[in-house]
């Protein structure tokens, strides 16, 4: 990284506080989802690859890296990115419904986040986020992911990596992916209703007759 792009990146950082803009409701996250998907499916209906509207291409890179970190894939679900966390997080940082003043929080927190993970790597691999190993970028990660144990000297890098599990988070429990990973049984029909377990009412302290 250049001195040039290393002082523009440091800037742009220093513009806000990392952890602006990058929170969201449960109504406005289900609403996001549904760009996304219908994004996504677009795309694929051409062939082609989904094209960001925020992101660059490294940037980009980086954010299907770092999603797939906070929520991997497991026996049980898909990972953030098999439930289109990425293209969820592009369509909010660009969502028309958004004051320009939400817009601009929005992207300049996440876009000064991803630089500090670059810078980071930079500093200690020479390399970016996205070209660094697994092993490094979990070091990284490592040392943002708890606050209460992250030195001071990454203060930025903490605020940046909560709020950005926390929106990768609202991604993945709003999407179709997520919510079969709960088992979520809500908006189904149900033919009998038997009422509440006997057990759950005693537990909760209910009367069970």
């Amino acid at each position: 990284m250049s001195e040039i792009g290393r002082r523009g990146l440091l800037k742009l950082i220093g513009t806000a506080p990392l952890a602006a803009g990058l929170s969201m409701g449960e109504a406005e996250a289900q609403a996001t989802h549904l760009h996304a998907v219908a994004g996504a499916k677009a795309a694929a209906a051409t062939g082609k690859a989904y094209a960001p509207r925020f992101f660059t291409a490294h940037e980009w890179k980086t954010v299907l890296i770092l999603a797939d970190i906070v929520v991997p894939k497991d026996e049980r679900s898909g990972s953030a990115t098999d439930a289109l966390v990425p293209e969820f997080m592009d369509n909010w940082m660009v969502d028309a419904l958004a004051t320009e003043r939400q817009r601009e929080n929005r992207q300049t927190a996440m876009r000064g986040g991803l630089a500090w993970m670059d810078i980071e790597c930079g500093e200690r691999f020479a390399k970016t986020f996205a070209d660094s190993t697994e092993a490094e970028r979990l070091q990284v990660v490592d040392d943002i992911a708890w606050y209460k144990k992250a030195k001071p000297e990454h203060s930025q890098g903490v605020a940046f990596f909560n709020q950005f599990r926390d929106l990768t988070a609202s991604g993945f429990w709003s999407s179709r992916v997520g919510v079969d990973d709960l088992q979520y049984m809500g908006n189904t029909f149900v033919a009998e209703w038997k009422g509440c377990p006997r057990e759950v009412l005693e537990k909760l302290g209910l009367p069970t007759d």
